[in-house]
């Protein structure tokens, strides 16, 4: 069985929105808007060069759309100070989850995966090892 690197990279985002979304209400605006900073700049990078990367249109959509959104929340951590960091890193980390999870959605949703499991499902039923 092979991980698909759009499975991997989506989680990783999900998990990096999470950290933030924590690390927003949890720290002061000072520290969680330099780790909003940093990681939201790891997001950027990575989403970026995968969807530059992409033959499909629907992931170079989904991984841009996350390049997007942590480019606004670098931009946002340096640009903006106090409840107002707060709110935008809190806001940000919780938009690059719930696109990150959507993309997910829409990779596990394609046609040729679902096939693909109906195939291994009918030929199991013939008595046939499926390759």
């Amino acid at each position: 069985m092979k991980l698909s690197s759009r499975f991997l990279l989506d989680s990783l985002f999900v998990v990096a929105a999470a950290f933030l979304t924590v690390a927003s209400m949890a720290w002061s605006a000072g520290p969680a808007g330099w780790t909003a900073f940093g990681v939201s700049t790891g997001v950027t990078v990575l989403a970026a060069v995968s969807a530059a990367a992409a033959s499909k249109t629907s992931l170079r959509l989904g991984h841009g759309l996350i390049g997007l959104v942590a480019l606004w929340s670098l931009v946002a951590a340096v640009a903006f100070s106090g409840t107002a960091l707060t709110w935008l890193v809190f806001a940000d980390a919780i938009a690059v989850g719930v696109l990150a999870l959507a993309d997910l959605a829409v990779h596990e949703a394609t046609t040729e995966r679902i096939v693909h499991s109906l195939e291994v499902r009918d030929s199991a039923k013939d008595g046939r090892i499926a390759a």
